[in-house]
């Protein structure tokens, strides 16, 4: 929003409202339909006891504001334009009257002017539904706190207002303000463009300074709202005179101490929301103090103001930014201002149609037009497309086609829906309205140049509709060492794979803490570092986790190799084994090591060989399966055979004897086998019990002295698991051991003692070391141990127990015969007598 000011050419109207004269002088074109324009031609106001009745003081007693006189000719040169047309209005012919309401103190009284009647009279009624107020619709004003006002009554008089450069967001509500249009983007728009700003220079550290007015305020509540991602190092309010535009010291000293604080704070950038009323002042008083090289980001209210721009030595304060309106340049209104200013010129010494020193007004127009050339038109396409808004809207109440339009009497009230459905083409930009009552977005971004006296604001980024900025420039000038882009952060950004740690209750204001290891950083959450998967892993400061390295005891190991070589021998050694009981099976040597039965015992134990290998590799579902079940019903097979071969022998030597009967039985009845039938069948009770409760599925298992690596267990209770499957056996050992001490003095040709000592010794260190192993450590190693007794185990029964019996056929023979064995039985015989 601007508060802008120009001058006022003279016609005298006078309006009678209880009992006062007010007497206006205004621009003034009669029409068959006429408009009201509202401009702010003063900045100044000069008090008189007429102050409250005067719309327009005497010119000489105020500073000109130049962007108004260009405002005033915008709409004279459009409505000149439609009048000339024959297509738009033909036969129609626009009038206007154009009043000062001196900024902010007198636009109640033109307000009330413009709906008074021709008898300059305002009537109350109850439907104003044929009412004839003196204007067809109104443009203006300038200020948001005078056009809110304003189109309070307005509204009640159902009048259109068309407002062209006030930005505040009050105008969007429907309800309130019907008849209320804005041909400049709302505040909002204005918030969102300097967002996208700070973002693409990546400014989170900012100071806020706000006028403490209606637009102050408002914008900062937008800005607060929208800038989620931006932290506020300070925000100060500058003050704003309420009764005069004079400062009193107090209100400076407060703009002093702003000033200070500023100075003082660690952010580069200012962000100032306010209007240009009272930043001459205080960019005075900067310079005074000497505020240097920051980014200052004005808004569209003094954006473009070349009465700031002017300021001496204001380049010092550093790069200077802004949201300005689009540029637009409008063909003929050049020419159009100055043949206007000469023509007015000449006529300035009649002074009997004006109540002011126009040669001095006009004098300053003429000198004002250099600086608005410089400006750039930007707020002149708005004043001009306002006009062109109710022209439309006419044509299409009237009728008008090429020939004319039809001419009758039009209420304020029938103008409204037209406005809001105007949809067209003006200087190739597309003018319509939204629901919310504003055109959309006309915004740029400009800098302002100390080094170009005729372009000051240089455009560098456009504001595109679908909120993105379009940087036209790249070589913007920063106050900077080697043009850098200045710096404005509270913390540095951290480095990849550090979190936040806030340090302050500002989001912007952190340190940086390094992820640990298994942790990563998601964009998402930079301020927690989150856990990895299980089956992955991160090194310190990551951003992502990596799967983790898979181990297990691979075939090309040495131990792998080592196990497999004694596997493979053992299976050999099994098989010749085999035959050579086969071919040997009626000899007394393969009858005392167990007879047929030692067949199952022989293909137990190549079933167990066979399945060695499952341990290397992959474990896989099916590999867990062979080792949890295949092992230990073959050894259980072997070690039950043990069991009841000792427990055989001593039923001869000593059982016979003792208890014949029992012995009897044992033999008619093929007890043996019912023994190893019965323990297989616990023993298959125990494997599938244990099956169900520990699923042979292999779960990934992490080792503390590596996270970074993991190793597949079988089961998660592999030492339960264990223990299940291992307990018959170790009771069967128990047995074996038990009988073999007991047939320790049995004949040496029946005395497998030792031979079983020798195996269940071996049982018993595998399964010492295997407990002691998972006790200790856990993995791989674990398995290598558990392989490593499955061989033992293996080799034990085969070698320890049956390979002596194939020594005694081979080297032996003599004592493979049924003489040797009954000489050896009547010895054992007359020792016992």
């Amino acid at each position: 929003m601007r508060s802008t000011g120009g001058i006022a050419m003279c016609v005298s109207v006078l309006l009678t409202m209880a009992g006062s004269q007010t007497q206006y002088s205004d621009f003034h074109l009669a029409g068959d339909y006429l408009l009201g324009g509202l401009f702010s031609l003063h900045t100044e106001t000069k008090s008189s006891p007429h102050l409250s009745y005067s719309a327009v003081p005497t010119c000489q007693a105020y500073k000109l504001k130049k962007a108004s006189y260009s405002h005033l000719r915008a709409m004279r040169f459009a409505v000149e334009q439609i009048n000339n047309s024959s297509t738009l209005l033909p036969g129609v012919s626009l009038g206007y009257e154009m009043v000062d309401v001196c900024y902010l103190t007198n636009f109640i009284h033109p307000i009330l002017y413009f709906l008074a009647n021709k008898h300059s009279v305002v009537q109350l009624h109850n439907n104003y539904t044929h009412y004839q107020p003196r204007v067809l619709a109104v443009i203006g004003p300038d200020s948001s706190q005078a056009v809110v006002i304003a189109a309070q009554v307005l509204s009640l008089f159902l009048v259109p207002q068309i407002s062209y450069t006030a930005t505040t967001n009050e105008l969007s509500d429907r309800k309130r303000f019907p008849t209320a249009f804005q041909t400049i983007s709302s505040m909002e728009q204005q918030i969102v463009a300097m967002q996208l700003l700070l973002k693409e220079f990546r400014w989170n550290w900012i100071n806020i300074l706000y006028s403490d007015d209606d637009y102050g305020r408002q914008n900062l509540k937008l800005l607060r709202a929208r800038a989620t991602e931006i932290c506020v190092a300070l925000q100060e309010v500058i003050p704003v005179p309420q009764s005069s535009q004079m400062l009193s010291l107090e209100l400076q000293g407060k703009i002093k101490s702003v000033v200070r604080k500023v100075i003082h704070s660690t952010a580069k950038v200012v962000i100032v929301l306010s209007l240009e009323l009272i930043l001459p002042f205080f960019f005075q008083e900067a310079v005074r103090q000497n505020v240097t090289d920051l980014v200052w980001i004005a808004t569209e209210a003094w954006a473009t103001e070349p009465a700031l721009y002017n300021i001496t030595d204001l380049w010092r304060l550093g790069t200077i930014l802004g949201v300005a309106v689009k540029e637009f340049s409008i063909p003929g209104l050049d020419d159009f201002r100055v043949s206007l200013a000469e023509g007015a010129n000449e006529q300035a010494s009649d002074q009997t149609t004006c109540n002011q020193e126009c040669d001095q007004c006009l004098r300053a127009a003429q000198d004002a037009e250099h600086s608005m050339r410089a400006q750039g038109e930007r707020t002149d396409f708005s004043v001009y497309s306002s006009v062109y808004i109710v022209a439309h809207a006419l044509h299409r109440l009237l009728g008008c086609n090429t020939t004319g339009c039809h001419k009758r009497m039009v209420y304020p009230w029938q103008l409204v829906p037209e406005v809001k459905r105007v949809n067209f083409s003006l200087l190739n930009e597309r003018i319509n309205f939204r629901e919310r009552g504003t055109i959309p977005n006309s915004f740029e971004i400009i800098q302002w140049k100390w080094d170009q006296p005729n372009n000051p604001f240089q455009k560098i980024a456009s504001y595109s509709r679908n909120k993105k900025l379009l940087f036209t420039i790249q070589n913007i000038s920063w106050h900077t060492p080697n043009n850098t882009v200045p710096i404005s952060v509270c913390s540095q950004q951290c480095e990849y794979g550090q979190r936040r740690k806030p340090v302050t209750v500002s989001s912007c204001c952190f340190e940086c803490i390094d992820c640990e290891e298994g942790t990563f950083l998601n964009n998402n959450d930079l301020y927690n570092c989150q856990p990895c998967p299980a089956d992955q892993w991160s090194n310190a400061r990551s951003q992502k986790c990596y799967p983790r390295l898979l181990k297990y005891l691979e075939w090309q190991e040495g131990i792998a190799v080592v196990l497999l070589l004694f596997s493979v021998l053992g299976l050999v050694a099994t098989v010749v084994i085999s035959v050579i009981f086969a071919i040997h099976l009626h000899t007394p040597v393969v009858k005392s090591a167990g007879g047929r039965m030692c067949f199952l015992m022989l293909a137990s134990l190549i079933i167990g060989f066979i399945n060695v290998p499952v341990y290397m590799g992959i474990p896989t579902e099916f590999k867990c399966m062979c080792r949890q079940i295949v092992y230990t019903l073959c050894f259980t097979v072997c070690i039950s055979c043990l069991t009841v071969r000792s427990f055989q022998i001593i039923s001869i030597f000593k059982m016979a004897a003792r208890l014949p009967k029992a012995y009897s039985y044992w033999m008619k009845y093929n007890g043996q086998y019912i023994f190893i039938t019965v323990i297989l069948a616990l023993k298959v009770t125990i494997v599938v019990t244990n099956v169900i409760i520990h699923p042979s599925i292999p779960v990934p298992l992490v080792l503390e002295d590596d996270p970074s690596t993991v190793e597949l267990q079988c089961n998660k209770s592999f030492k339960l698991s264990l223990l299940m499957n291992n307990s018959l056996d170790t009771f069967l050992s128990i047995l074996c051991f038990y009988f073999s001490y007991i047939g320790k003095e049995l004949p040496k040709n029946y005395n497998e003692a030792k031979y079983i000592t020798l195996c269940m010794t071996c049982y018993a260190v595998s399964e010492i070391a295997i407990f002691l192993a998972m006790s200790v450590y856990r993995g791989m190693l674990v398995t290598i141990c558990d392989v490593i007794g499955v061989v033992i185990n293996l080799l034990g029964i085969s070698i320890g127990y049956f390979g002596p019996k194939c020594y005694l056929i081979f080297f032996h023979p003599e004592r493979n015969t049924a003489a040797y064995f009954q000489s050896v039985i009547q010895s054992y015989t007359m020792r016992q007598d």
